[in-house]
């Protein structure tokens, strides 16, 4: 018969085995998971998908760096400190935020792009070269309480793949108006589906927003100045958009309000079922509302291979107000349809308005 001492012996060697590496069980595993991570360095963010929480201190990013936060599906991360980014010759995007259902509170800290070391007036159309985009939103979950400063040309790509909300996130490139020097700095690109952004705010030069394709996409009680205010397009061949609402958000002191622009070369491409609901748009130089298939002219001859329809201003009352020599309402269509209830539209001051809508049937409103 074995010894007590025997048994002892055998129940300490399947301890060990049990305790060895490639015998994790299910719950030590779930329990690797849970570690929490800091990221104070381009290295320590180098790897992160086995954290569900991370937090961010304080560091500078070197030239030619970049940083990519991926970390485990459902992560919490938060700032603790500001992120600065050195210049540098290094593409964009020079910070990727890339976690399934994420939850992202920047803790009102700053991603500084140091963009002032870059702007020459020239944006990404030349000059300088410029890292764009500098920040891009990938993953999907909640993104908040950031402030995104002086990107060298367009700040935040949104290409999310899932349930996004973005809010309360702050985007600052108002000191590129000192001598126009500051030029392309598009707020938010918007390339995906299922997005909300509420209560943003964007100091900038060119989009505050820019849908470029996706569907089931909603800009909400937002603040938009000095740059070109919320634009669906430029849409581009093969690009769609579809079910957008646009509500209670102000824009002031722009080029332009509110512009859907259609590519007069696209075809494959469509706009449908775009809500403008209870907006307030003033001290607009060019045009408060603008819908046209002729870009990059604003009014000229429009395509006809990527066709708009179901524009709507209902919902309660978009009031536009422009300078003395903008337009108040532009509709320059080659292939519109479908009636447009403009009721809830209310534009006034400039030099009048010019509507070509083609097969498009536009109702009420005062403009």
């Amino acid at each position: 018969m074995p010894s007590l001492t025997s048994f002892m012996q055998l129940a300490a060697l399947v301890a060990v085995a049990v305790a060895a590496p490639g015998n994790m069980t299910a719950s030590t595993t779930e329990t690797a998971k849970r570690a929490t991570c800091t990221v104070n360095s381009v290295s320590s963010a180098s790897s992160l998908s086995g954290c569900t929480a991370v937090v961010i201190t304080a560091f500078t990013v070197p030239s030619g760096q970049t940083v990519t936060i991926a970390a485990a599906s459902g992560a919490t991360i938060t700032m603790q400190g500001d992120i600065t980014f050195a210049k540098t010759t290094a593409a964009g995007p020079l910070l990727t935020l890339n976690t399934p259902n994420v939850v992202f509170n920047g803790g009102n800290h700053k991603i500084n792009g140091n963009g002032a070391l870059y702007w020459d007036g020239k944006g990404s159309n030349g000059g300088v070269t410029k890292p764009h985009p500098f920040i891009k939103f990938k993953g999907s979950g909640t993104f908040e309480a950031v402030t995104v400063l002086n990107s060298p040309a367009q700040a935040i790509s949104v290409g999310t793949t899932g349930k996004t909300l973005i809010q309360s996130v702050t985007v600052d490139n108002s000191a590129g108006d000192a001598g126009a020097l500051g030029h392309n700095t598009d707020g938010f690109d918007i390339s995906a589906s299922s997005v909300t952004l509420s209560n943003v705010v964007v100091k900038n030069q060119d989009d505050c927003m820019a849908i470029n394709s996706g569907s089931t996409i909603v800009v909400e009680d937002s603040t938009c100045s000095g740059g070109h205010g919320i634009s669906i397009g430029s849409i581009a061949t093969g690009k769609t958009v579809s079910g957008v609402t646009i509500a209670r958000n102000t824009i002031t002191n722009g080029l332009y309000g509110l512009r859907i622009k259609v590519d007069a070369n696209a075809t494959g491409a469509s706009v449908s079922n775009v809500k403008y609901e209870a907006n307030t748009i003033s001290g607009i130089t060019v045009y408060g509302v603008l819908i046209t298939q002729s870009y990059p002219d604003n009014d000229g001859k429009p395509g006809t291979g990527a066709p708009i329809s179901g524009v709507s201003f209902t919902g309660g009352t978009t009031n536009v107000a422009v300078g003395s020599s903008a337009h108040r309402l532009v509709v320059d269509c080659g292939a519109c349809s479908g009636t447009w209830d403009f009721s809830g539209l209310h534009a006034t001051g400039g030099v009048g308005s010019i509507v070509a809508a083609n097969k498009a049937t536009i109702s009420g409103g005062t403009y």
